[in-house]
């Protein structure tokens, strides 16, 4: 029977970990993911510029968008409200922010492709947080982010 204070005690911290894991499992997939979209994607060219400078006869053109909201694990936002405490990079929000800007990326390309688009300009991207209400100190931070472009449909 004392077995069970030291369980009651630790199963926290146990929780925490086995859901931390579970998150970086999964981010390791989405990223595996990514990486394989975007080999696929990659011959749809993308710019920030306003004008077409790559001399192809356009035929047509439409807006793309691509958006994607994305949440952080528990353990990362414990680890996260550490590094608040001493000072410096948070580096486990910069991955999560790069891993949203290139899925938004990825899924604004999907719809170019899906309009058989050759070309993508002046692309924006746009990011706002997401749960983090005053009233909710402790609310799991999330990012959504959304880019958008002007798709160039060239007559072949």
């Amino acid at each position: 029977m004392i077995w069970i204070y030291p369980l009651i005690f630790l199963s926290p911290f146990i929780l925490v970990l086995f859901f931390g894991l579970t998150g970086i499992c999964l981010e390791y997939l989405h990223k595996k993911s990514i990486l394989k979209r975007e080999n696929i994607l990659k011959k749809i060219k993308t710019t920030n510029l306003k004008k077409d400078h790559s001399n192809l006869e356009i035929h047509d053109s439409c807006l793309c968008v691509g958006s994607v909201t994305i949440a952080s694990d528990y353990l990362k936002l414990f680890l996260a409200s550490l590094r608040t405490i001493f000072g410096g990079r948070v580096r486990s929000y910069e991955i999560l922010l790069e891993r949203a800007r290139r899925e938004a990326i990825l899924r604004m390309k999907a719809e170019a492709a899906a309009k058989h688009a050759d070309l993508i300009i002046n692309v924006r991207i746009q990011t706002s947080t997401i749960g983090k209400a005053s009233s909710r100190q402790n609310a799991n931070p999330m990012v959504e982010v959304i880019a958008y472009g002007t798709a160039l449909i060239s007559s072949k």
